[in-house]
């Protein structure tokens, strides 16, 4: 062979020996087993408890009163227009008319009632049961059960 043939990309092992070489080369599997077992970490317990307690509440409660008085009037009026209703200070007034037969028929007032109004204020104490509820959160140690109660 010359050294034309070499360049042409004829390996110079194949030129010079004709010796053929095995090469063995073990291939190697690698496989993966997946387990699974339980491991006890613990837990947590959540214990729950209701506080009460007592508030009073003292608010002040406005209460309003009438009294109505019964003024007795018996006075004929000059005409037939029933009186208007109308206030006199705290006191509201409202005419009561009744007809009569007298040789002509007029109105005659035959009372008048007398409305006042006033304002009380008292204090009104009253007690209330407030609850409220509290929750803790305790980690458990591994192999502690958790106790199944009901609050």
């Amino acid at each position: 062979m010359s050294s034309k043939d070499h360049q042409e990309g004829t390996p110079i092992s194949q030129a010079t020996t004709s010796i053929e070489t095995t090469l063995v080369v073990p291939l190697i599997e690698e496989s993966l087993v997946v387990d699974k077992r339980v491991v006890d970490r613990g837990g947590y317990r959540i214990v729950k408890s209701v506080d009460v307690r007592e508030e009073v509440v003292d608010e002040p409660l406005v209460a309003h009163t009438v009294d109505v008085e019964r003024r007795i009037i018996g006075r004929l009026l000059p005409s037939m227009e029933v009186p208007a209703s109308r206030q006199e200070g705290d006191t509201w007034i409202v005419s009561v008319v009744e007809e009569v037969l007298v040789t002509e028929k007029r109105l005659m007032l035959k009372e008048e009632l007398h409305i006042r109004r006033t304002e009380s204020t008292t204090h009104h104490l009253q007690k209330f049961s407030l609850r409220s509820e509290n929750v803790a959160v305790e980690p458990l140690e591994p192999g502690v059960p958790p106790v199944n109660e009901k609050l």
